[in-house]
């Protein structure tokens, strides 16, 4: 497997996990619980949703042959507001990830140090993937503890339980093949 192929298909497995945190979160919470602020001057759920939903479909819409930074986007107002529904804050982020995964999935091997530009500001396809790792990580670790304050001792841990470490490290050695 050549190296552009292994860092699109990595690229694509990372993206998938850090999805999969923000669907394990949201599963747990109620619509009340998803548009709860913690503080007048932080976000919902549902409004980070609304961010990361606007920013996939703009930066990945068109990804190799326009701006990032889509003219019909209007980022202040992913900020304002919020849906009626829990199903209408799956369905956007659904919407969101669906642009993403398809653009990561359509690019080629030759694509990745393609240049593309955000905001006008120029970046290789391999460096503007990794910037939206890094953004969406950042935000979904916001809707994570965002969740966790709101279930507090109901919340099911995501990754390894507290005092299960050793535990989870035996298993996993266990089922290791020595070759």
């Amino acid at each position: 497997m050549s190296v552009e192929k292994l860092f699109l298909s990595n690229s694509l497995k990372e993206f998938q996990g850090i999805k999969k945190l923000g669907d394990l979160t949201m599963k747990q919470l109620s619509y009340e619980e998803l548009v709860w602020q913690p503080s007048s001057e932080s976000n919902s759920i549902a409004i980070i949703v609304k961010h990361l939903s606007g920013n996939m479909i703009s930066r990945w819409t068109d990804f190799l042959t326009s701006d990032g930074e889509k003219t019909w986007r209007n980022r202040d107002q992913e900020f304002e507001g919020t849906y009626s529904s829990k199903e209408e804050i799956l369905a956007a982020w659904e919407k969101g990830w669906d642009v993403v995964f398809s653009a990561i999935q359509n690019l080629k091997e030759d694509d990745i140090l393609k240049t593309i530009t955000i905001r006008g500001e120029v970046h290789f396809v391999l460096q503007a993937i990794h910037r939206q790792i890094s953004h969406y990580g950042y935000h979904i670790g916001q809707i994570v503890y965002v969740g966790k304050q709101v279930k507090n001792e109901q919340f099911t841990s995501l990754s390894i339980p507290r005092g299960h470490s050793e535990q989870y490290l035996n298993e996993k050695l266990k089922n290791v093949k020595h070759t």
